[in-house]
């Protein structure tokens, strides 16, 4: 019999898979044409992964029915189309991954989007400054728009600050991000502080820097859980009125993510250890000083602070 399928086909490889499938009792007229189908797609590189020739599983009996080199071709074939398959299997493996990663980002729902409330028209804004530019003190925070206790600040402490030091002319108060601090401590690959920050900035572009800034803190849902997604932006971005496509053009080009790689530098260089975190800069006699609040603290703790750098300076 293994004499007979191997006059039956060029591939002693396909004769020999031919008769571990069937085995040896099969009709000669199956034999002959399943030799002649295999053969050809054996030539074609088509076979199944599970009737791939396997040298070693032949009996002895067969082998022998083999030269040398017919069965150094046979393996050879084999090793070649279990080749091909793995790299067809891994190619279609990328492939969908990648679609994946790229696709279902832009097919996941987002979540809706809430108008952020009323406030205060802050004065003399300039950009992510608001007060007189010439103030005897300034204060700057360093932020996170994912930071709950810097959403605290903004929802307890921040209009105080404004009423009682911004507006009457005693404080200039500027808002900067914390780069991707946030994110960066989830520590799961995640850029939506660094997204936050870079939006916000574009929105200054249009001279909506603080609409933007109380919309992102109204719209953080948690931290890295979608709140600051390029798509969800986009929607915060339509509803405090921006030119969207303007708006879409700074963020997807990384307009600011230099500015907010340095605010994450000048932070850490001024003693950040977490946010929010504020730096109150005054000159006295032609010296710098400097004084800093850690964390969301009450009222109380920037009148403490921002008090004694006004008597220092005389007012």
């Amino acid at each position: 019999m293994t004499r007979k399928l191997k006059h039956a086909t060029k591939d002693a490889a396909t004769a020999a898979s031919f008769f571990l499938t069937l085995g040896p009792g099969a009709p000669k007229s199956s034999v002959s044409l399943f030799c002649e189908f295999w053969t050809k797609h054996l030539e074609h590189g088509k076979i199944p992964r599970t009737l791939i020739f396997e040298v070693n599983k032949m009996s002895k009996k067969d082998r022998e029915g083999m030269s040398k080199r017919d069965m150094i071709r046979a393996r050879r074939r084999a090793d070649e189309a279990r080749a091909r398959i793995f790299w067809i299997v891994g190619t279609v493996l990328i492939v969908a991954a990648a679609a994946f990663f790229f696709i279902y980002p832009q097919l996941k729902p987002v979540a809706a989007v809430q108008p952020a409330p009323t406030i205060d028209a802050r004065p003399r804004v300039d950009r992510n400054s608001t007060g007189d530019p010439n103030a005897p003190v300034k204060m700057v925070e360093f932020s996170d728009f994912q930071c709950p206790y810097c959403k605290r600040f903004w929802q307890d402490t921040e209009a105080q600050v404004i009423d009682a030091y911004v507006k009457t002319g005693k404080v200039l108060f500027t808002y900067r991000s914390a780069g991707n601090w946030v994110s960066n401590n989830i520590g799961q690959g995640g850029v939506e502080s660094q997204n936050a920050a870079m939006a916000a900035y574009c929105a200054a572009d249009q001279n909506k820097f603080w609409e933007m800034h109380d919309a992102l803190f109204t719209n953080a849902i948690g931290e890295d859980a979608g709140s600051f997604t390029s798509r969800r932006l986009q929607l915060i971005a339509q509803g405090i009125g921006l030119d969207v496509d303007a708006f879409k053009s700074c963020f997807s080009s990384n307009k600011y993510k230099d500015q907010v790689t340095k605010d994450f530098n000048d932070a850490m260089a001024a003693g950040i250890q977490g946010t929010p975190f504020f730096v109150i800069t005054y000159t006295v006699n032609g010296q710098t000083q400097t004084a800093t609040v850690n964390g969301a603290q009450p009222f109380s703790a920037f009148q403490t602070e921002l008090d004694k750098a006004l008597a220092a300076v005389g007012k």
